[in-house]
């Protein structure tokens, strides 16, 4: 019987329980946030930058973070990460203005596309390649538990209204991360010569999975910016339980995933995930009842998952090891970007055209998603 690299040790929990942490302290305010810009007299087309900002940032500190990381070590960055997360979410309280909290949703981005990349980077250190897969797959599920509590948590502590329990409680998060992050166990990695130039801030053999799953997050960053105001508009005050069952669907069919592409082929994994994504968009323009919301979240959380570890997996697997932290920057620019115009994009169309459409229309991404991955899967392993 075959001796197989063991996945469940002591760093491994360690980073997988900070990753949930950072993704607490961030998921529980994308519900939450659209909701708190509308009571302070915020348009539809303003709440869609409520998310893009935060891309825009994320897209230009990821890169340099990615490379950052590389050169000066992991613990610095997500440390300095972690601490800007901190500071911006008791912003959002503190200074209770539109303009304002569009400026600070910015700020935020750095901090998240510095914390994330570096969270995943550390992942990756210690993950052993002959189970890349379903490794990636479990340590996913942090980021699919943090989907499945966070929002409907938010939700709660917003209930009333009131956003300081909210701020709080998110940033309590962040410090909790913070402390574990300053006394873990970082890998020391061998690298070879930084190459300083901008060429070498993206990893190559991960930009056409990036470009991939930016049309997939295209598709989900117009339900993470409107979905609340569109249940509401339906008459549908607790969704939250949308969240929490389109994360439970992930959590269990994540590692199923990640098994199934590293016994098999990523587009095992792949073509399934996308044909629900798009079903699911489909039904949710639709969507008159809570029944139906949460078919669409269960349908939507097993395909993004299947789609969003395989990418992941297939964007880092092919890079060097001394380029892991380029490699998650470069992924997540992709994921990031997506979010952000998906989100914007999503403000301009429900105001033109109102929710249903712009859900339907939405539809048209993950089936470019599909179209590009077709064609472009097996030129991926060649830019290694």
């Amino acid at each position: 019987m075959e001796n197989k690299p063991k996945i469940w040790t002591k760093d491994f929990i360690g980073i997988t329980i900070i990753n949930l942490l950072i993704f607490m302290g961030f998921q529980m305010l994308l519900p939450t946030l659209p909701l708190y810009v509308k009571s302070l007299g915020g348009a539809d087309s303003v709440i869609g930058w409520i998310t893009g900002l935060t891309t825009i940032s994320a897209l230009i500190i990821r890169p340099v973070s990615g490379a950052a990381v590389d050169k000066w070590g992991r613990k610095v960055i997500l440390l300095a990460g972690i601490g800007l997360i901190i500071a911006v979410t008791l912003s959002y309280w503190l200074f209770p203005y539109v303009g304002v909290i569009l400026v600070i949703r910015f700020l935020h981005g750095f901090g998240w596309g510095a914390s994330s990349t570096s969270s995943n980077t550390v992942a990756t250190d210690i993950i052993p390649k002959e189970r890349f897969g379903e490794s990636m797959g479990f340590f996913s599920l942090s980021s699919g538990l943090a989907m499945a509590l966070a929002p409907g948590l938010g939700l709660a502590l917003f209930a009333g209204g009131d956003a300081s329990n909210l701020m709080f409680t998110s940033a309590g998060f962040g410090v909790i991360a913070f402390c574990l992050a300053l006394f873990f166990r970082y890998r020391t990695v061998e690298r070879q010569q930084i190459v300083t130039k901008k060429a070498a801030i993206f990893e190559p053999a991960s930009i056409l999975p990036a470009i991939v799953m930016f049309f997939v997050s295209a598709a989900y960053g117009s339900i993470v910016s409107f979905l609340s105001i569109y249940a509401l508009e339906k008459g549908i005050a607790n969704i939250g339980l949308y969240f929490f069952v389109y994360a439970a669907a992930m959590l269990v069919t994540r590692p199923i995933f990640g098994r199934l592409v590293d016994r098999l082929k990523f587009s095992a994994a792949m073509y399934p995930g996308l044909i629900l994504l798009i079903i699911a968009m489909v039904i949710l323009s639709q969507a008159s009842t809570m029944l139906i919301f949460l078919f669409v979240a269960l349908l939507f959380g097993v395909g993004f998952g299947a789609v969003q570890s395989s990418l992941q997996t297939l964007a880092v697997i092919y890079a060097p090891k001394d380029r892991l932290g380029a490699a998650n920057a470069t992924f997540f620019t992709g994921f990031d970007g997506g979010i952000g115009f998906g989100s914007i994009v999503a403000g301009v169309v429900s105001s033109a055209l109102g929710y249903n459409w712009m859900y339907l229309t939405f539809a048209i991404f993950p089936a470019l998603a599909g179209i590009l991955y077709f064609f472009t899967s097996g030129k991926i392993k060649k830019t290694a």
